[in-house]
């Protein structure tokens, strides 16, 4: 069997993600250092419920959304060698943050994501695209686990409807546009600390939380440098391991603080502007 250095994947290993899309778990943090994880975004969920209570869960990226750019405890956590070894194991050395965002589900919330897929919508290319999905709380069945539908990432893209459904986390509400054999799906169980990997072209979605207890955790969207994306403005990226030797993203300093200025917020409003302006149609669905 192939010896791995440090937390990068094995051989074995290596060939599930390629075959079936996705693997997990993989021990990224230990569980206290989960717990003091879980403190951090309390507190900026705390402070920042005011504002999110009154969107709609569509809109909420606009406060958890992007924050490794603003709060260098999150860029800790997209920048942690036990996060990036395993991802580098799926997409080679040099590494870029393309995006990230916090996942909440409190106990009995409504909020859910439908099955689709991000390749549909993201346009990168080539698909050198991987989402480490970080549980700071338990991810679990009863509380609204994310769900994947192994090998889906190896066939066409699959075609997608806009609903822009009130509860859905989904930009536009995407849902694949047939029917998902659902007895295929395996649920991405975690423990504090744990995170899976799943492949862009990965059909995947999540129920609402059924339970008594919060479900939480960060989606990290790890990209090789040589992608390119469709846009109509340069995107913005934060390179955490190797060199960017194409330039196809503005690469932009990680944030130094714990604390968020104004200074931070401008720069967050501008990732997030031009975030929205590549990836959300002008104008939405009249229902939305």
């Amino acid at each position: 069997m192939e010896q791995t250095t440090g937390n990068r994947l094995s051989a074995e290993q290596r060939a599930q993600y390629e075959e079936q899309g996705y693997y997990f778990p993989v021990r990224a943090f230990e569980p206290s250092e989960a717990g003091l994880l879980r403190e951090r975004f309390d507190g900026y969920f705390s402070s920042n419920w005011e504002k999110v209570k009154n969107l709609p869960a569509r809109q909420h990226s606009s406060i958890l959304g992007e924050t490794h750019t603003v709060l260098n405890w999150v860029h800790r956590i997209v920048s942690d060698p036990r996060v990036l070894d395993p991802v580098e194991s799926v997409l080679g050395p040099n590494l870029l943050v393309w995006s990230s965002a916090w996942f909440p589900k409190m106990p009995g919330d409504k909020k859910y994501i439908s099955w689709h897929q991000d390749a549909t919508y993201w346009g990168l290319r080539p698909p050198l695209a991987t989402t480490a999905w970080i549980a700071i709380s338990e991810s679990t069945t009863e509380n609204g686990c994310m769900r994947v539908v192994p090998a889906t990432h190896k066939g066409p893209l699959l075609p997608q409807i806009e609903t822009y459904a009130q509860n859905n986390v989904l930009s536009r509400g995407q849902e694949i546009a047939v029917k998902v054999d659902e007895v295929k799906a395996v649920d991405l169980v975690l423990q504090p600390g744990e995170m899976s990997l799943h492949h862009i072209g990965m059909v995947h979605g999540s129920k609402a939380n059924e339970s008594t207890k919060p479900r939480i955790g960060l989606a990290v969207r790890y990209i090789s440098t040589e992608v390119v994306q469709d846009v109509k403005i340069q995107q913005c990226a934060v390179l955490v391991r190797g060199k960017d030797n194409f330039g196809h993203f503005q690469l932009i300093d990680p944030p130094t603080d714990d604390e968020i200025s104004g200074e931070d917020e401008a720069r967050r409003a501008e990732v997030l502007s031009r975030m929205r302006l590549n990836l959300v149609p002008d104008k939405p669905s009249p229902n939305a």
